[in-house]
Parts: C-alpha cells; structure tokens; sequence
C-alpha cells in the first residue's frame, strides 16, 4: 500500500488571542493609533474620557475592516456579487479603482463548448 497525503484544514491555526487573525490584529492597531492621535488632541482639552471612547471606536472599525465579510443576502443584488468578501479586500479595490478609474474583473466562465461530430 502506497502513503497518501491528506490536506490539512489550516484555518484558523493563525488566530492570536482567538478572535484576532494576524491581518484583523494589524488593522486594530492601525485604527487605535488614529484614534490615539485623538485621544491626545482631547487629553490636552482635558476630556480623557471622550479620547479613549474614540480611540476604541477608530479601533473597532480597524477590527471590522480587518475580520469582517460580507454577507451574502440574496434580496440585495450587490451583495450577490461581493458576498463572502473581506472588507478590507473591497476597499482596497475601490482606492485602486478610484486611482485609476479602471477595473479588470477576471471570471471563470462555467460553459463547457460542446463539440459535435458530423
């Protein structure tokens, strides 16, 4: 008998801490050093409060941006066609698109040329 390789699921094997994937861990930071820049603005003011409620807030969005997808709804057509997409993914295509008002969507199509012998 021969050894075969059998596929190892790796998903979920690069999580830190259980809910940060490393790319959601570096958008995290990335939105709490946006936010820190706020929170130093209103700590001069001496609204130590408001700075940290927004700081978590730039923080939060940089962890949706990072793990979030989105979800496939079938009453909304757009989400037919980007469903199950990072948002990270989306909005880094629409900065391309916006960059150069030009978007290549290559898609695999299903059809099969049937060939006929005459």
């Amino acid at each position: 008998m021969g050894t075969y390789y059998i596929p190892r699921n790796y998903r979920g094997e690069s999580r830190i801490l259980y809910i940060f994937s490393v790319k959601s861990l570096i958008t995290t930071a990335v939105g709490a050093m946006v936010g820190a820049l706020f929170f130093l603005l209103f700590r001069a003011m001496n609204l130590n409060i408001v700075g940290i409620v927004i700081m978590a807030v730039f923080a939060l969005i940089g962890y949706i941006v990072g793990a979030l997808k989105i979800p496939t709804i079938v009453a909304f057509p757009i989400t037919k066609k980007i469903g199950g997409e990072p948002i990270g993914e989306i909005i880094l295509r629409y900065m391309k698109f916006k960059q150069s008002r030009k978007m290549y969507i290559y898609t695999k199509d299903e059809k099969k040329e049937e060939k006929t012998n005459e």
